[in-house]
Order: C-alpha cells, then sequence, then structure tokens
C-alpha cells in the first residue's frame, strides 16, 4: 500500500503548475527581465524616508509575482541593492531587513510553488489556495512599507536621505510602458484568468510561462545558454520538492493506519479551550518547529495531523492554510536555522548572521500582526476564492 502511495502521490495533475512556475521564475530572472524592471521601480520612488528600502519591498512584491522562490528573491535584492544602500549611508537594519521581510512574500504570492505543494499535501483546491495568499501577501507588504516610513521619519539617521538622479517623467512613463506592464500580462495570465474562470491552476501556469519566453524573446534575453541553465535547475529544484511531497503523503498514511490521526482528533476536541484556542495553539507549534526546520518539513510533519482535527471543528481549510503559510514565512525568518537568514549572509558583504538576525526581528513582528490579523478577519483571505466557482 505504500508503495502505491507513493507513485500516486506523485501522478498527480495537479502538481504539473510546480515545475512550470518554477521555469516561469528561472526564465525571468536569467534573462534579465526582473533588472529591468528593478530599474524603472527606482525612477517612481521620490525623496521619501527609507527611499531605497521602500524599493526592497517594492521589488521583492513584484519579484514575487515572478518566481516561487523566496531565496532566489533574497539573493537577488541582496546582491543588487545591498551595495548601493550601504553606499549612501544606510544601517543595517534598513538595509538587511526589507529584503529579509519583502522576500518572503514569494511563498506568499502567486506564482507560488509552496502553496502548490501545501494545498496537494493538504488535498484542496489549488486554485483556491493560489487566490486565497494574494491578500495577506499584499497585506504583509503594506505592513513592511508602512514600518519602513514610520521608522526612517523617527530615526532618520538609519536611512540618510540623498539626491536621487533626475529623471523626467516621458522617460518614467516609456519605462513603465516597456518593463512594467508586460509583467502585469504575465500576472493577469496567472492570476487573473483563474479569477475568470477560463484557466486550470495548471493551464495558468503554462501561460504564465509561455509569457516569460515571449518577455525574454522581447528583450533580447533568450539564448540557448539560459535556457539550458533554466531547465537544468527546474529540474533539479522540481525533483528535491517531488521527494519531499512523497515522504510527506507517506506519513500521512501511516499516521492514519497506526490510528494516531484519530487520537489527535479526539484528544483536541477534548480539550478545555474554545475552538479557536486550537487555531493559535497551532500557530505557536509552527513558530517553534519554524526556528528549527524547513517550510517543506514542516509542512510533511504538520498538515497531515493538523487538517484532520481543524475539518472535524469545522474551520475553513483554505483559511487555516493561508495564515499557516504566513506562518511558514515567519519560520524562515527566525534564527537559529532560518533559511533567509543564511542566503542573506552569504549575498551581503561585511555581514554576520547576528546583523541579519536583528535586522529581520521587526520583520517577524510584522508577520505575526498579520497572522493576528487574518485570524480575526477571515475575508482578508476568503475573499477572492469566493470569486470562483
Amino acid at each position: 500500500m505504500l508503495i502505491l502511495s507513493m507513485r500516486d502521490s506523485l501522478t498527480k495533475f495537479s502538481l504539473l503548475p510546480v515545475p512550470l512556475f518554477i521555469l516561469m521564475g528561472e526564465v525571468m530572472f536569467r534573462s534579465g527581465v526582473a533588472l529591468r524592471m528593478l530599474n524603472s521601480l527606482d525612477k517612481w520612488i521620490g525623496r521619501v524616508a527609507g527611499r531605497l528600502s521602500l524599493l526592497a519591498v517594492a521589488a521583492g512584491t513584484l519579484f514575487a509575482c515572478m518566481t516561487g522562490s523566496s531565496m532566489a528573491s533574497v539573493a537577488t535584492l541582496g546582491e543588487l541593492l545591498v551595495p548601493e544602500m550601504e553606499k549612501h549611508g544606510y544601517k543595517k537594519t534598513m538595509t538587511l531587513g526589507p529584503i529579509l521581510g519583502s522576500g518572503g512574500l514569494a511563498m506568499m504570492i502567486p506564482p507560488s510553488a509552496m502553496a502548490i505543494i501545501l494545498g496537494c499535501i493538504a488535498e484542496v483546491s489549488i486554485a483556491k489556495l493560489l487566490l486565497a495568499i494574494i491578500m495577506p501577501g499584499l497585506l504583509l507588504a503594506i505592513l513592511s512599507a508602512a514600518y519602513i516610513i514610520i521608522r526612517c521619519r523617527l530615526q532618520p539617521h538609519l536611512a540618510p536621505s540623498y539626491k536621487a538622479p533626475p529623471s523626467a517623467l516621458s522617460d518614467k512613463l516609456i519605462d513603465t510602458v516597456r518593463y512594467i506592464l508586460p509583467l502585469g500580462v504575465v500576472i493577469f495570465l496567472v492570476i487573473g484568468v483563474m479569477i475568470m474562470g477560463v484557466a486550470t491552476p495548471s493551464e495558468a501556469a503554462a501561460s504564465g510561462t509561455i509569457g516569460a519566453f515571449i518577455l525574454a524573446v522581447a528583450y533580447g534575453g533568450l539564448d540557448w545558454k539560459m535556457v539550458k541553465k533554466s531547465f537544468l535547475s527546474t529540474i533539479e529544484i522540481t525533483s528535491m520538492l517531488f521527494c519531499i511531497i512523497m515522504a510527506s503523503l507517506t506519513f500521512g498514511q501511516i499516521l492514519a493506519f497506526c490510528g494516531a490521526t484519530r487520537g489527535l482528533i479526539e484528544l483536541s476536541l477534548g480539550l478545555p479551550v474554545p475552538p479557536i484556542g486550537i487555531i493559535i495553539g497551532t500557530q505557536v507549534v509552527l513558530l517553534i518547529l519554524g526556528m528549527f526546520v524547513n517550510p517543506i518539513a514542516i509542512m510533511m510533519i504538520c498538515i497531515p495531523v493538523f487538517m484532520p482535527i481543524l475539518t472535524t471543528l469545522g474551520f475553513d481549510p483554505i483559511w487555516f492554510l493561508a495564515i499557516f503559510l504566513v506562518n511558514v514565512e515567519l519560520g524562515a525568518l527566525t534564527p537559529p536555522f532560518g533559511m533567509l537568514l543564511f542566503v542573506m549572509q552569504g549575498v551581503a558583504p561585511n555581514t554576520t548572521f547576528d546583523d541579519c538576525v536583528r535586522a529581520a526581528f521587526p520583520f517577524m513582528i510584522i508577520d505575526a500582526v498579520a497572522i493576528g490579523i487574518i485570524i480575526a478577519v477571515p475575508s482578508i483571505a476568503l475573499w477572492l476564492p469566493g470569486l470562483i466557482s
């Protein structure tokens, strides 16, 4: 039965978006589309407090629409923005923190490979889950931007102002039409077609990938070397993720066969706490696990245990999985083993692990606040999924 389960867990049509979304992100980054978009955004941000930090949040949000990899987003933004920030006298709090906080949005905004894997493990609608995480992702971006503006006004020395190179309005508009609006078309090919109900997640992933290749051709970034590297990287990442999915579903079956799942449900229903207390308890468990375990392993361990309990208690699984993903994103920032902290330390020159932890701490608080808001206002996660049948 376990052998058959391993085979069945990977021969699912719902997993097809995973390699397509990964390939889409690889093409976007390797063809130079992402760098052109970053330069266009920079021209629009005026002389506001924490200008480059806000650029990191805006770029991280848009990068999240191009790739499902938080590590790739943090690495790219770190290499591009950290030297520029340090040159203008930014402190590490406003240099590393915004990149770490916004880099994690790649988990929260489609195309998100993590969301697809989470949906497959939990056996829920992939389309609804992809739509459910959009508003929480934008909420995180807004909270991060508000924090940067407020803190930089209260403590200007963290992000000294400087005179940005002048840019004519016509140049800004031309760059927007040339480099940002085409990205909006790709976003529509992924998200818009699902909201309209004209495409499944697999079809949306395919249309978005085709759009990414068309952009690469239009900007002159498509060559055989880039295509080869993109496909090889996609194969490596997809193979790793599929092995984890196989192990996760096998783990869930073992729990069911031995009676552990039934026992956990009975224990949870018998606890002298209201159902919302169970939700809060699961978030505490996820927070602790996030300090030591990587995000996919957390999904593998927790989803087979949590989902039967939550469905028995009557909670909407899509709402809970959106909160789950925010907490997983928080775990990628928490020491001692937050993976994004190590990525940032690797790409930022003259940076210690302690520097990364201190810079990330305010954004950990922002993630926790966002979790509380989504628990209190479920419609943040459920409004967009409610638009599709």
